[in-house]
């Protein structure tokens, strides 16, 4: 089994809120911020989103308002996330949808 992901440096945990097609997604982040993240092509035949799904979106150095989503957490992984000090995040992102 591998390691359980959490947010490194440079990414942000977030909630898929809107579908906008050609891989792209509307997510809102922890810092309360609504961005666009889109995910890329090695993802896209093995990752498959739908909105209120929490991902982890690694934000781009050259515009911060935008991203590359990394990784899709299961329902199963939040009680752990919680666990590991991202309960506050959580919250803040179950208000939405």
């Amino acid at each position: 089994m591998s390691e359980f992901r959490v947010p490194g440096e440079g990414e942000i945990l977030g909630k898929v809120v809107e579908m906008l097609g050609d891989g792209r997604f509307k997510v809102v982040c922890a810092d309360g911020q609504i961005r666009v993240a889109r995910l890329p092509g090695r993802l896209r035949r093995r990752l498959w989103l739908k909105a209120g799904d929490y991902v982890i979106v690694a934000l781009w150095d050259f515009d911060k308002e935008k991203g590359d989503i990394v990784h899709k957490y299961e329902k199963r992984d939040l009680e752990e996330l919680k666990r590991r000090g991202f309960a506050e995040a959580i919250e803040s992102l179950e208000s939405y949808i």
